[in-house]
């Protein structure tokens, strides 16, 4: 009953006329980034960062505008996949397989349709879990010490590289790099200057939204200027509008199921939609695929993967919130956004900053709601901006990072720090180093140095502190079953197969 209480007063911080608005805006932005290919959440949430910030936004707006963009992303994502059989981001690649061979047969309505209205159950689904479950959470990570938050920060880096198939080094490197530019700046402890280069703009380290907006917008920047989807055109009859009642009923319990192991993947610290949508569509194809339709046309293959990849961003809130630690590379960025209003995420938020918490989780089921009801009849109007060319989208996202970064400190130095993070990033995106990892070990650095100094310092040096308790263990044995597990099942399916 409290948490009923807390989110009734957080729809009312939700319905005040400006949040509800910025909730609009940011569903609408976020769906034409989603759709846009190559760009996805994280780059619409950090590109709309700094300008939230220097247009002086109360956090709670902020949040929800930045919330708003990040599920809108995950809807507009499938538009591209299904119309162009590219893929607006990572999450909307498994819903291409389907929905691209249902476009071609003339039931691009029908796939467009089924997929909205799967993305909105699986966030009802995740809004309901995270109203749910977060308070609980919160409660019993207040018994969490200095020592079982860095090992904690462990388990998330060891999620993400266990968990992204056949590139856990990389994922590790990249990981290892965020960590490394998170050290640059004056030593909290010590006083002393770190990777500085004698260079006064350094003394406090390098800005967080610089090194968003650097490594993924201008990296990202660079990647579609030098690549083009020829060939590629948008299918302009999508056919009947809406699906039909034997359609709802075939794909029900897919959507079901997928939404509730999305929103279980999207708990896990740095597993992601990617995962979500991957795992759900396999896991319906082995369950439902009797015919062998999976990948030549079945609405299902459409509805598992959407479910799934809403149903893991909004669970991604739930570390977030409750722990302080970002459940996805766009929940990092968010967590960034709260460092900006030096408000700490963690399990005292919900104590100290209920508007905060509770507004956000409101406004996601206002948002969801907004986006079914502007994904259905708008779907004519979204196709149309898949046609805008490449050397005019450029320039616009360009002029509007450029901005934003300018606009929260007023020094040209970040705008070049930015730059040459985008071509350090774009190096590394060529070498197939995942981002999303580096700009979590960034967020994570901090926040992991601070709490191994103060574990440190309880023990007088000791590292024994470090598994001293029954919640250290746990996270020890999951971050070492993350990274082996992964490896075991590779090398058996290796092993079957020869």
């Amino acid at each position: 009953m409290d948490s009923l209480a807390q989110l009734a007063h957080g729809f009312a911080v939700a319905g005040k006329p400006l949040n509800l608005f910025v909730a609009l805006c940011g569903s609408f932005i976020g769906t034409v980034v989603g759709l846009l290919p190559g760009l996805g959440p994280i780059n619409g949430v950090a590109i709309l960062l700094p300008i939230a910030f220097a247009m002086k936004l109360p956090p709670e707006t902020a949040l929800i505008l930045l919330a708003a963009v990040y599920m809108g992303c995950e809807y507009g994502g499938r538009i591209s996949s299904i119309l162009l059989n590219i893929p607006g981001d990572a999450g909307a690649l498994m819903t291409a397989l389907d929905g691209y061979p249902l476009a071609k047969k003339g039931l691009a309505g029908v796939a467009l349709s089924i997929s909205a209205w799967s993305s909105f159950v699986g966030g009802t689904v995740a809004m309901v879990g995270l109203a749910l479950f977060a308070p609980i959470l919160a409660r019993w990570a207040l018994a969490f010490g200095p020592a079982e938050y860095f090992v904690l920060m462990v388990f998330a880096i060891c999620c993400l590289a266990g968990m992204v198939g056949d590139r856990p080094v990389k994922t590790l490197l990249a990981a290892a790099i965020g960590l490394f530019l998170s050290t640059v700046g004056i030593d909290s402890g010590t006083g002393v200057y770190r990777f500085t280069f004698e260079d006064v703009h350094l003394a406090d380290g390098i800005q967080f939204v610089v090194v968003v907006i650097g490594l993924f917008s201008v990296s990202e920047m660079l990647v579609m200027l030098e690549q083009t989807h020829a060939g590629q055109t948008v299918i302009k009859s999508t056919g009947r509008k809406l699906f039909n009642v034997k359609e709802f009923a075939m794909t029900w319990w897919s959507i079901v199921r997928s939404s509730l192991v999305g929103f279980g993947i999207g708990v896990l610290p740095g597993a992601g939609a990617t995962i979500a949508s991957a795992i759900t569509y396999m896991t319906e194809k082995n369950l439902c695929d009797k015919e062998g339709t999976f990948g030549k046309g079945d609405v299902r293959g459409v509805a598992a993967p959407e479910a799934a990849n809403n149903a893991s961003a909004g669970g991604s809130f739930v570390p977030m919130l409750t722990l302080g630690v970002p459940g996805s590379g766009t929940t990092a960025v968010m967590v960034g956004a709260l460092t900006l209003y030096n408000i700490t995420p963690g399990p005292l938020l919900f104590e100290q900053q209920p508007d905060i918490v509770w507004g956000l989780i409101a406004s996601l089921f206002i948002a969801n709601v907004m986006l079914l009801v502007m994904n259905i009849p708008m779907v004519g109007i979204f196709a149309r901006m898949l046609h805008v060319p490449n050397w005019l989208l450029v320039p616009g996202i360009a002029a509007v990072s450029f901005v934003g970064v300018y606009a929260v400190h007023a020094t040209t130095f970040d705008l070049v720090l930015m730059v040459a993070l985008g071509v350090f990033g774009w190096m590394l995106r060529k070498l197939h180093f995942p981002m999303a990892p580096l700009i979590l070990g960034f967020v994570l650095g901090d926040m992991m140095e601070q709490n191994l100094r103060r574990a440190l310092s309880i023990s007088d040096g000791h590292l024994g502190i470090l598994f001293s308790s029954p919640v250290t263990w746990i996270l020890w044995t999951l971050a070492g079953l993350v990274l082996l597990v992964p490896v075991l099942l590779r090398r058996l399916k290796r092993a079957r197969a020869a």
